[in-house]
């Protein structure tokens, strides 16, 4: 009886795992957790960095699992109670017109108005010349901005008066140097806020001597046109940060421009795994990637394991299983851990507990015994 019992139960985990190997997708799917905004949207709450929190609650309130979440309601509440107060609106506006930098629209939008009509590069020029009258310490860097960015605002009036008289052809000449005034405001600001990373503050100095000698802006204009696309991104600056050469600054645009207001948080959830995972927008909609960053960066690895197709499926049905409770969810994660040898491994055993092997080792001394006597017949 016991010996039965033992076969069964091999036979038993044997199933389990050959059903792992089958089934391996949907409980990769099922093993994922979303994750819970609120605790991380709190602490930049206390550290009074309310657009980025509202921005970080803003993506998940899309989803109903937060929708639903009493906490994650009162949050938002909070936040846009104090981001729609006059006292919070007027000193983000003076961070806009007094320093140039803001994390708020209305900043922003000061911030970018007074460099736009070159006051702001003026001002940056006067304030660096002044330090270096006085044997301060001077940012190489904010001057090489507000040096080209002078340079720009003069092709900017050359350009415009060029469209008007060539009725509309010099257009093309407008918006570029329109891109490179922008890429020295949200530059000025991300320097300002250490946001700057440092190959692109080596890169600067540099270009700031060919165009001060030249007068041309060709040599910063690729440059600069992927970062006026971050420019016009919330969260722009978090993710200028994070590029290391011109190569990464050119996709992290191509993704800014792709997710729009959404970027920064995406990236602050996936990292450069949400990158991977978005240079096939192709073949992966823009809903896909963003459900499957509701997991972490586990899900942007299974979306980009098993496809959009089976990921919408798989964690349909998966979060209908998990209202059951998170039995479920930690049974698929620990059969996961197991290797694919081992799981065949334990397939192969509860197969052999059954093999009648006595009867066959029998069976081959009879033939042994037996064959000789019919060898003298």
């Amino acid at each position: 009886m016991i010996k039965l019992i033992s076969k069964l139960a091999f036979l038993f985990i044997a199933i389990i795992a050959a059903g792992v190997l089958w089934q391996r997708a949907q409980l990769s799917a099922l093993a994922l957790t979303r994750i819970d905004p609120v605790p991380e949207t709190r602490q930049l709450v206390d550290q009074e960095r309310y657009a980025e929190a509202a921005d970080y609650l803003g993506f998940f309130m899309d989803y109903p699992y937060v929708q639903a979440n009493p906490a994650a309601q009162a949050l938002q509440q909070e936040i846009e109670t104090v981001r729609g107060s006059l006292s919070y609106q007027a000193s983000k506006l003076g961070e806009g017109l007094l320093a140039g930098t803001s994390d708020e629209t209305v900043g922003q939008a000061a911030g970018v108005v007074t460099d736009l009509f070159v006051i702001g590069d003026l001002r940056d020029l006067t304030k660096q010349g002044i330090n270096w009258a006085r044997g301060e310490e001077t940012d190489e860097v904010v001057a090489a901005l507000a040096t080209i960015g002078v340079v720009a605002t003069a092709a900017q009036v050359v350009s415009g008066v060029a469209t008007v008289g060539t009725a509309g052809a010099a257009a093309p000449s407008v918006a570029a140097t329109t891109a490179v005034k922008g890429g020295t405001t949200i530059l000025k600001a991300a320097r300002k806020l250490g946001k700057l990373p440092p190959w692109l503050g080596k890169a600067l100095v540099k270009s700031a001597k060919t165009v001060k000698q030249t007068r041309s802006l060709d040599s910063v204009a690729e440059l600069f046109g992927n970062v006026y696309k971050l420019a016009k991104t919330r969260g722009g600056m978090q993710l200028l940060s994070k590029t290391r050469d011109a190569a990464s600054l050119k996709r992290m645009a191509a993704f800014a421009e792709t997710f729009g207001q959404h970027s920064a948080t995406l990236y602050r959830i996936g990292g450069d795994t949400v990158l991977k995972t978005a240079r096939r927008a192709g073949e992966l909609s823009q809903d896909t990637i963003k459900l499957a960053a509701t997991y972490g960066k586990q899900g942007l690895r299974t979306l980009d394991k098993m496809g959009a197709l089976k990921f919408t499926k798989y964690t349909a049905r998966a979060s209908k299983i998990a209202v059951k409770g998170d039995l479920m969810r930690l049974i698929a994660r620990w059969l996961l851990q197991l290797p694919t040898w081992a799981l065949y491994a334990i397939v192969g055993l509860g197969i052999a507990v059954w093999v009648p092997w006595q009867r066959l080792r029998r069976g081959s001394r009879h033939w042994t015994v037996v064959t000789p006597g019919m060898q003298q017949a």
